[in-house]
């Protein structure tokens, strides 16, 4: 982890199951709008998506999203937790995740780069010249 990342692994709970699995939360300076989140799978694979940072922001404190991931925060059996709705293709999962949490590692991203400043740490032209390259390929 340097001063321009931010990564945090955290217990989560598969809606209706047990067992905890294991999130690897991440952010980057260098792709300043986005979070990854990734879960692990029983065969220690990742499975990763790309969430909006904006929509994990806001599903600290109220419903947020309207694809592929969802988030709200509610309370079950006393603990406060932020619920994350991921569908796909493949089917769908809801990861339970402790509000606290996950509000310390959102934090720790706006520690790296403030909220509204997003657009200034990236190179527009840069961003161009990668998508036209690999459009060429």
């Amino acid at each position: 982890m340097t001063s321009d990342t931010v990564q945090q692994d955290m217990f989560t709970v598969l809606h209706g199951q047990p067992a905890p699995v294991v999130t690897r939360w991440g952010y980057s300076a260098a792709d300043p709008f986005a979070v990854s989140l990734s879960v692990r799978t029983r065969h220690d694979r990742w499975v990763e998506w790309l969430v909006g940072r904006e929509l994990v922001i806001d599903g600290l404190t109220g419903p947020a999203g309207e694809g592929d991931v969802r988030m709200r925060p509610c309370s079950v059996q006393g603990y406060d937790i932020v619920e994350i709705e991921i569908c796909s293709h493949d089917g769908r999962a809801v990861l339970e995740v402790d509000r606290d949490l996950l509000r310390h590692f959102v934090d720790a991203t706006l520690d790296v780069v403030a909220l509204g400043d997003e657009s200034g740490r990236i190179d527009l032209d840069e961003e161009i010249a990668r998508i036209t390259s690999s459009c060429a390929e």
